[in-house]
């Protein structure tokens, strides 16, 4: 049986007594199009199963409302629905104490973000931090019931998860993995299909995760159906989390001199303030605040054209260059420089050296941003 086939048999035929074995292959495959350089080294690629355990946060976020819970389970055996409920719903009823507002469907995955960039993660409390850490934990164990049963009999897909350091020298790893984390290994040809077929693997992940979560009885007078679960698992955060440090650090380059170019009109940016904080791939798309996707850009053409939109090849390659110029200005600030080369070595597995230039990261992203844009068939624009 090919990868694509393995695929479509455990999202359509495997038996399914909650929906984890839909969030694990598609957590696989957001690692996948998160990480978009390892498909070109040809290997096995170990994944810490904690990375898993961050989309499952995201993915799981919406069901966890503890005033309208949605069972991802039958409910008469005590080992079905989700383990980490309990812990999951604390952590959510912590995240709207700490934004002060009721949470969103999508606020999973700002918070992930956030907790993936050290500047943003010091920014919760320590007992919101060990709530976090509590879930992780507990869903990571979960995680590893849909690895061994996938497919027929056990173990038949993926091997059992092991200590990265125990499989170094037979794979590589995405970035920010250490040696002491527990790691799913995903065969070489695997990858390669969820690298090719991303759009498609995601969206009968989300088919088939709608029709099992429909068939659950829930305890409440109206059904779900299939077409609340899909606005709940496609829902995406809007741009309501500041980016004042950002801002503000941008805003003294500018004060000293420094101008920008909007990498989308070539118009000049040379007041603080006067620009908008563009990202690049839209939060709409793929929630990312690490530096290198966050450039100053023309307010008008961000509020009326760029939108939720990515850029035409052509208009990237016009666009890498002006890239190259606002992440070269970056490295000008001795506060900017150590986050952006902390961010890059976070994303991409090919930039992982302290002295990589500009030219480099904007090459990466640019590729980044084509690999996207045609994996989600995404909306384009085109520069001035």
């Amino acid at each position: 049986m090919d990868a694509g086939q393995v695929i479509s048999t455990i999202l359509k035929h495997d038996k399914k007594v909650t929906s984890y074995k839909l969030a694990l292959l598609r957590a696989i495959n957001d690692v996948v199009l998160a990480f978009p350089d390892l498909h070109r080294f040809r290997q096995d690629v170990a994944i810490p199963l904690r990375v898993l355990a961050e989309f499952w946060v995201a993915y799981y976020w919406p069901f966890v409302d503890a005033a309208q819970p949605i069972w991802q389970g039958q409910r008469a055996q005590s080992q079905n629905d989700l383990r980490f409920r309990p812990h999951l719903t604390r952590l959510r009823e912590a995240w709207e104490q700490e934004i002060q507002a009721p949470a969103r469907p999508a606020d999973g995955f700002v918070l992930v973000n956030d907790l993936r960039i050290s500047r943003k993660r010091d920014t919760y409390s320590p007992q919101f931090l060990d709530l976090y850490q509590q879930a992780i934990k507990e869903i990571t164990r979960a995680i590893e019931y849909p690895i061994q049963y996938a497919g027929p009999g056990e173990w038949s897909v993926f091997d059992r998860p092991k200590l990265f350091k125990d499989l170094q020298g037979r794979t590589i790893a995405i970035p920010g993995t250490q040696p002491e984390d527990r790691c799913i290994v995903i065969r070489c040809e695997l990858w390669e299909v969820f690298h090719s077929l991303s759009l498609w693997v995601e969206a009968l992940c989300i088919h088939e995760w709608c029709l099992f979560s429909e068939a659950i009885t829930q305890n409440t007078d109206r059904p779900v159906t299939r077409g609340d679960v899909y606005t709940l698992l496609t829902d995406r955060p809007d741009n309501r989390r500041p980016l004042t440090w950002e801002r503000n650090q941008i805003d003294v380059l500018l004060m000293e001199g420094h101008s920008f170019i909007c990498p989308w009109t070539r118009k000049p940016l040379t007041q603080p303030q006067m620009y908008h904080l563009d990202h690049i791939i839209p939060v709409a798309i793929y929630p990312v605040n690490e530096l290198w996707n966050l450039v100053p850009s023309d307010p008008k053409f961000n509020c009326h054209k760029k939108k939720d939109y990515l850029p035409t090849d052509q208009c990237l390659k016009l666009a890498q260059g002006r890239l190259a110029h606002t992440y070269n200005i970056y490295s000008h600030s001795p506060i900017l420089k150590p986050v952006l080369q902390q961010d890059v070595r976070l994303r991409f597995a090919t930039l992982d050296d302290d002295r990589v230039s500009p030219e480099a990261i904007s090459c990466a992203v640019v590729n980044w941003v084509a690999q996207v844009a045609e994996c989600r068939n995404i909306s384009r624009f085109d520069c001035y």
